[in-house]
């Protein structure tokens, strides 16, 4: 909301489009954070899980990833 609000400074604009604007904005943001690609997905699983995360940087994502959930 800062960053909406320093947008705004100097800008007269209607209350209904900004309010628009601003659950439009939360609507997308939570949109992204719950919709994920299977390859974020599987990144992610293999991220939290320390024996792939560090294999990965040795063998490369996708052999690790296999080793351990494929």
């Amino acid at each position: 909301s800062n960053l909406l609000g320093s947008l705004l400074v100097g800008i007269k604009i209607k209350k209904e489009v900004a309010n628009a604007f601003v659950k439009r904005q939360k609507r997308s943001s939570l949109y992204s954070e719950y919709y994920k690609s299977p390859m974020e997905q599987m990144h992610e699983r293999c991220e939290n899980y320390p024996p792939c995360d560090y294999l990965s940087d040795q063998i490369g994502f996708s052999l690790a990833y296999n080793r351990f959930f494929g």
